[in-house]
């Protein structure tokens, strides 16, 4: 094979892609012609292909098996479509092929990160020299933060979790709300605190905490917190829980993985107020900052906790640097440069124009639940943010309006069961979303429900 640069396939590449965006808002949002990914079903092929083949094949073939997330009419998880600066600067990452776990190696992407970082910090409102790390998603945040929350109760209570393990350790006790989300549940699964072991905290009719059955507090604890409910897209009541387990010595994480972002909005802040004295924070950014997947950041107030859960050293690495080494805040050792997409988005936006991109959606959402309502369906939750809950009768009609919506192809939105009722909830995350494709959607879902 040829070390010469392919720039013939670079092209051939960026013209398809440039294509398929282009062409996202006349397609059926849902996957189509699968049937034809039978095609990719064969052996390994004993020799070498041409790469202009295999790109058409991947253009041709999965391609329109793909569900149009990028595009402005897309609905049915809390995912922003990336946005077009993200798209570029991600596609130049990837050609610089860093592996950004260390400064020494990549000092280019390393700054790049650590600037994205303060901004994030700032434009979120948490507090200055808060210790912060890019990864996957909110799930491997969260678990991120909950090891660092393990560290630090155990290390005051005199164990060191990462020499020891957790044989012999004292008992942490996880108080949680009882809609916390399920990847909560698997990081603390993951840490050997168990998906059982922890007290769930009753909540109201839009699913936060209720403060008046907070339990109380004792030896070391682990209360985390939601911004953003799932379906209903409510904040449990952060100022009085941190006060209430600070009080008693615990740490406070915060599963922000879409609502931590109302933080960057004037007009949606008093929602998250009080989000600044936890101790620890996990959310997504290819949600409302619309950047590609996968990336997701840990944030926690306390380094030296982050640091000591996540640090790692070897003869060969060359970790000893007055630089951040990204790695230290991370599981990850060896990952792509996550940051490059964050900066490209956070300095092409700006602070005005992240949070009007946020409230826009939100005020999106607020149409589709007026409505809605107005054609007499019934909206589950108070939008708050960006999420609508809707029902459209019993559990069976709504899986047919469901059914019937997806296949229609107009909009995509998705079915759940929250507190007990069936419905379609609608999520509107992305930067791509305008007035028309709102209209259009509920045009479609109204047509398919009558």
């Amino acid at each position: 094979m040829s070390r010469r640069v392919p720039a013939s396939l670079l092209r051939d590449a960026t013209e398809r892609a440039i294509r398929f965006l282009e062409g996202i808002d006349a397609r059926p949002v849902a996957p189509r012609g699968l049937e034809a990914l039978d095609r990719l079903r064969h052996p390994l092929p004993d020799n070498e292909s041409d790469p202009a083949e295999t790109l058409r094949v991947l253009d041709e073939v999965v391609g329109p098996a793909t569900m149009a997330m990028p595009g402005g009419r897309f609905f049915g998880f809390v995912i922003g479509g990336a946005l077009p600066v993200t798209v570029a600067a991600s596609w130049l990452a990837t050609a610089w092929d860093q592996n950004a776990g260390l400064w020494a190696p990549t000092p280019g992407v390393a700054a790049l990160e650590e600037v994205a970082l303060a901004w994030l910090v700032d434009v979120l409102g948490l507090p200055a020299g808060t210790g912060a790390g890019f990864v996957t998603g909110a799930t491997v945040a969260n678990l991120t933060c909950l090891s660092a929350a393990r560290h630090a109760v155990l290390e005051r209570a005199g164990w060191k979790v990462e020499a020891d393990g957790l044989f012999g350790a004292p008992p942490i006790t996880v108080v949680l709300g009882a809609e916390a989300h399920p990847t909560l549940f698997k990081s603390l699964g993951l840490l050997g605190l168990g998906r059982q072991r922890v007290v769930r905290v009753p909540v109201d009719g839009q699913g936060r905490m209720r403060r008046e059955m907070l339990p109380p507090i004792a030896g070391p604890t682990i209360v985390c917190a939601q911004a953003g409910n799932v379906n209903s897209g409510a904040v449990d009541p952060l100022g009085p829980l941190v006060e209430h387990a600070h009080a008693g010595g615990a740490w406070v994480h915060v599963d922000g993985a879409f609502g931590l972002w109302a933080a960057a909005s004037p007009t949606l802040r008093a929602l998250v107020a009080g989000i600044e004295g936890a101790d620890s924070w996990a959310t997504d950014a290819h949600k409302w900052l619309n950047v590609p997947y996968d990336n997701g950041i840990a944030f926690v107030r306390d380094v030296h906790a982050l640091r000591g859960a996540m640090a790692i050293t070897a003869e060969y690495l060359p970790t000893d640097t007055p630089h951040r080494n990204p790695s230290d805040h991370t599981p990850e050792l060896s990952r792509r440069a996550r940051g490059v997409e964050v900066w490209a988005a956070l300095r092409t936006l700006g602070r005005q124009g992240l949070a009007e991109m946020i409230e826009r959606t939100c005020r999106h959402a607020r149409r589709f639940a007026e409505g809605l309502a107005a054609a007499g369906f019934e909206i589950l939750n108070e939008v708050v943010l960006n999420q609508v809950v809707v029902s459209f009768g019993d559990a069976a009609k709504n899986e047919r309006v469901i059914a019937a919506l997806q296949a229609e192809g107009t909009c995509w939105a998705g079915g759940t069961v929250w507190q007990g009722r069936a419905a379609m909830r609608i999520s509107v995350s992305s930067w791509a979303t305008t007035e028309s494709d709102v209209e259009a959607s509920l045009a479609a879902i109204l047509r398919v429900a009558r």
